[in-house]
């Protein structure tokens, strides 16, 4: 069966045409973007000929080990808090168990504190992985890249979170909930768990960034 794409360009230029309700098949393939555009337009879609889950096009998560049960950490501001709600049960109905430190509320509250909590969790080993979200992803990045050991992301599409693990072996990814839409952000996580580090050139990339961390540590005592 031919598979279309139909992306986040396809459904603007139907909806100035008068499209408020899409019809795609089973084998089409809706990107993330389209789907949140789809959403924040309101448009009606309908899946017909479907045989297949409801999300389908989305790749399963997997641990990197093949488990899929294993457990992330998961933390935000006020402004990721909704994003962190849904995303939290998006992980749990997968396998995953969530530890989720924050924030609870809607309530103003600082970035800093729960990009922290996340990072302190991930480098004590209590889960090989962290989730944090707050407006851009950029701030909490910042924060939990403080704590020697943590390579935390900020990725905005599948490709960045690809690059991320395969590349870098980022332990944290950080998402920006006023930058993407819930089924990007999705999509971007899928991305980030499925992919494994890929060694080589890069690792030894990686064992100077760690020689950095363990000078600067180590002048910091010095200097004590």
């Amino acid at each position: 069966m031919k598979k279309n794409l139909i992306t986040e360009n396809d459904i603007l230029r139907l909806y100035h045409r008068g499209l408020r309700r899409l019809e795609v098949k089973a084998n089409d393939i809706l990107t993330p973007a389209a789907k949140d555009k789809i959403k924040a337009l309101g448009i009606t879609l309908k899946i017909i000929e479907s045989d297949y889950p409801h999300n389908y096009g989305s790749p399963d998560i997997k641990a990197l080990d093949g488990n899929s049960n294993f457990t992330v950490v998961i933390g935000s501001d006020h402004t990721g808090f909704e994003i962190k709600k849904e995303l939290s049960e998006y992980l749990r109905a997968k396998g995953f168990d969530v530890i989720d430190v924050g924030t609870f509320s809607k309530e103003s509250c600082d970035y800093p504190d729960f990009a922290d909590a996340v990072a302190q969790r991930v480098a004590r080993r209590e889960a090989p992985f962290g989730i944090i979200i707050d407006a851009t992803g950029i701030p909490s990045a910042i924060v939990a890249n403080k704590t020697p050991g943590i390579r935390a992301a900020t990725c905005y599409n599948e490709f960045s979170a690809r690059s991320a693990r395969e590349h870098n072996n980022a332990n944290i990814i950080a998402l920006g909930a006023r930058s993407l839409g819930i089924e990007t952000i999705k999509s971007t996580v899928d991305v980030f768990f499925n992919t494994e580090f890929a060694g080589g050139r890069h690792q030894r990339r990686l064992d100077k960034l760690t020689a950095i961390e363990r000078r600067l540590s180590k002048n910091k005592t010095n200097e004590l």
